[in-house]
């Protein structure tokens, strides 16, 4: 992350700010009534700004360095004076060079050149004193936003890094269950291939460790194959279906999002149904946000047990979506069509059109 205004951006600043003050110069004066060269004033007072525009990118970067710093001793104080008794000294030499040259006040008789240089060198050391000052603070108050911003990101990355370590364990216990169900019904070839399943997506799961967003179609591959793991335990009594457009597959979404949620439509829907069901996943582009939709036909919830039916999974996507998108997303569960409906919306990202 870099916070600090390219050349192009100090460049143009100094450009606004030149051109406003010889403009202002030549057009008092021209209303004033004085008389003087008004071309050569106008690029006397616009080249005046060249030596500060000059200087800028050096000055942020003292600001920035010194931000890094936490305490700044006798030293950092020499090194400011001793900078701006220098740009002033440069300033003053540029100044008195243009003045001499231009002579924009149209007088016969020119002051000799160090008389013009220490005129502008006492003249305008307060002016440079406050540039260089502001010009700093500049550079320093970017350099600690920029240290905020990394701060609170690798702050967010941590809550999320936490909350996907939560749901891992969480994702193993309930495998591992499904394997010991399998195991006392004496399925025992169901039992092995779920344990090569689990093999494999603990694979991606590490592979993926390091990043909190996915495409959606790594995504749904993953829960493709949750499926096919839950497909041994539930056999026919387990239908489920994928609506995705592939023009979506790019989409960045939070990794392990929907393996928990569709997770609690097995617990709390068709676990409980002898005949089983189905569970339904759709997804769509709404203008700028992505919508997934999470349906299953199992029992539905008693109107005050939404929370409580929740559990770790519905918790964790909720906290990890707050954590990357703010108040940019929503996340709802309610009662459809004789079963659950899970809603998700988020910023639509990693698509091309």
């Amino acid at each position: 992350m870099n916070t600090l205004p390219t050349r192009a951006w100090i460049a143009a600043v100094w450009f606004g700010l030149a051109l406003f003050d010889a403009t202002q110069n030549v057009f008092l004066m021209r209303t004033a009534g004085m008389h003087h060269a008004w071309t050569a004033l106008f690029f006397f007072r616009f080249f005046y700004w060249l030596v500060l525009a000059l200087v800028t990118p050096a000055v942020l970067q003292q600001g920035i360095r010194f931000a890094s710093r936490h305490r700044a001793g006798w030293r950092t104080w020499i090194i400011h004076l001793a900078a701006c008794l220098m740009i002033g000294m440069i300033s003053a030499v540029w100044t008195a060079t243009l003045e001499s040259t231009l002579n924009p006040w149209m007088v016969s008789d020119t002051p000799p050149w160090l008389v013009l240089w220490y005129q502008h060198f006492v003249g305008g050391l307060l002016a440079d004193v406050v540039i260089y000052a502001t010009v700093f603070a500049i550079g320093y108050g970017l350099h600690a936003r920029e240290r905020l911003l990394l701060e609170q990101a690798e702050r967010i990355k941590a809550q999320l890094d936490g909350l996907r370590r939560q749901i891992e364990p969480h994702f193993l216990f309930n495998t591992l269950n499904t394997v010991t169900g399998l195991v006392r019904e004496q399925r025992n070839d169901a039992a092995v291939d779920t344990l090569a399943g689990l093999s494999e997506l603990l694979r991606r799961m590490l592979d993926d460790s390091d990043r909190n967003l996915i495409s959606l179609g790594e995504e749904l591959a993953f829960l493709d194959k949750y499926f096919t793991i839950q497909k041994m335990r539930f056999g026919e009594r387990l239908q489920y279906s994928v609506q995705a457009p592939p023009s979506l597959m790019s989409a960045s979404i939070p990794s392990l999002l929907l393996q928990p949620l569709v997770e609690n439509g097995f617990k709390h829907g068709l676990a409980h149904r002898a005949q089983g069901g189905a569970i339904r996943l759709s997804v769509s582009a709404a203008g700028e946000m992505l919508d997934i939709v999470i349906y299953n036909d199992g029992p539905t919830m008693p109107s005050d047990a939404a929370p409580a039916r929740a559990g770790i999974g519905w918790n964790n996507v909720r906290e990890r979506l707050r954590g990357l998108y703010g108040e940019r997303h929503a996340l709802a569960m309610h009662n459809r069509d004789g079963g659950v409906e899970v809603r998700i919306a988020i910023p639509l990202s990693g698509v091309t059109t």
